[in-house]
């Protein structure tokens, strides 16, 4: 690691990084990295990728006298985004003695690089993405069938399992257009978003990465949709719910039961679930468009007043004293005195 230049030196450099933010031309022999400060990162630094060299020599000078100016200006965290036709930035950029950056993720264009600067602070950099987010269709005709399918590819291929049409939400796509997207794609069916039945997270999933996954209920747009499958299906078809429900895979398995029970649940009309819409969401003259989920009142049980702070608590109660009285003799909630 380069050791920071001695006070005469520092000072040249923090004026000459405070003339280089305010820059727009190629870093050359002599010159700083074109840089602008990070608004949501108290004196973090996000190296301009549209101004790196492409020379890796010079690139690597200027870097390090960068970095030693930045360090003398009080600057904290950095961040160097290395565009694919420039990959050879690559290498100078983790050298240890003259940029020391540490990979932080990649895309297919370019791949983020990031250093922490202050010795013997914890970095308080925000972490790579820590989820991926996939959905599963629960989708119910007008017959109340259900659209399932056996998958052409993966670790259920072969296994004759009729499941819900699942895939995972693209970066920038809706959670709502996501799951609808995925039933035209796999099923060729039209249906149209009814309510978000429940939610699951799980870890250590692709690449080590957690995932969280909507099991999300819908209609079918118009009624007689044939399903076909696609190429990553093996066999597509409506089933009647009653067959859905019976299926012994998902059963003895406490996550899928629950979720089994909520989807019939929805099916059957005695369960609402999260609803959702694209609702405006901006502020200070940002315009936007955000996709939010929240729940239905809870009628009676909203009535007499069990919801709100608390409401998990005095539900449990009320369940164990339930399930007291349940097993007691006389139905009193009382044991014998041997339990």
């Amino acid at each position: 690691m380069a050791a920071a230049p001695p006070a005469p030196a520092a000072a040249a450099a923090a004026q000459q990084l405070r003339a280089a933010h305010g820059e727009a031309a190629d870093a050359g022999v002599g010159d700083l990295l074109v840089a602008r400060d990070d608004a949501y990162g108290a004196g973090g630094v996000l190296i301009d990728a549209d101004a790196l060299p492409s020379d890796p020599a010079v690139f690597a000078d200027a870097l390090e006298r960068s970095v030693q100016a930045w360090r003398a200006a009080g600057k904290k965290g950095l961040w160097l985004k290395v565009p694919l036709s420039k990959a050879a930035l690559v290498g100078p950029a983790a050298d240890e003695a003259r940029g020391g950056f540490a990979f932080h993720h990649a895309e297919t264009d370019y791949v983020m690089m990031t250093r922490w600067l202050p010795q013997g602070a914890p970095s308080t950099l925000p972490p790579n993405a820590s989820h991926q987010v996939g959905v599963g269709a629960f989708v119910v005709n007008e017959r109340r069938e259900v659209l399932v399918v056996q998958e052409a590819l993966g670790p259920l291929k072969g296994k004759q399992v009729w499941k819900m049409p699942t895939g995972l939400v693209h970066q920038g796509e809706d959670l709502l257009a996501a799951v609808e997207r995925e039933v035209w794609e796999e099923t060729g069916v039209r249906a149209a978003f009814g309510a978000v039945l429940c939610m699951r997270q799980a870890h250590g999933f692709a690449f080590g990465k957690s995932d969280v996954f909507y099991c999300i209920g819908l209609h079918t747009t118009e009624p007689g949709q044939q399903p076909r499958p696609c190429i990553e299906i093996e066999a597509v078809r409506w089933m009647p719910l009653e067959e859905y429900v019976g299926q012994h895979f998902q059963r003895g398995v406490p996550l899928y039961e629950e979720m089994l029970d909520r989807c019939v649940a929805w099916a059957e009309g005695r369960y609402s679930g999260w609803r959702g819409a694209k609702l405006q969401a901006g502020m200070w003259g940002r315009e936007r468009m955000d996709t939010l989920l929240w729940g239905r009142d809870d009628g009676e049980a909203a009535e007499a007043g069990v919801g709100g702070p608390g409401a998990g608590a005095r539900r449990s109660e009320a369940a164990a004293t339930a399930a007291a009285a349940a097993d007691s003799p006389d139905g009193s909630g009382a044991r014998p005195a041997a339990l």
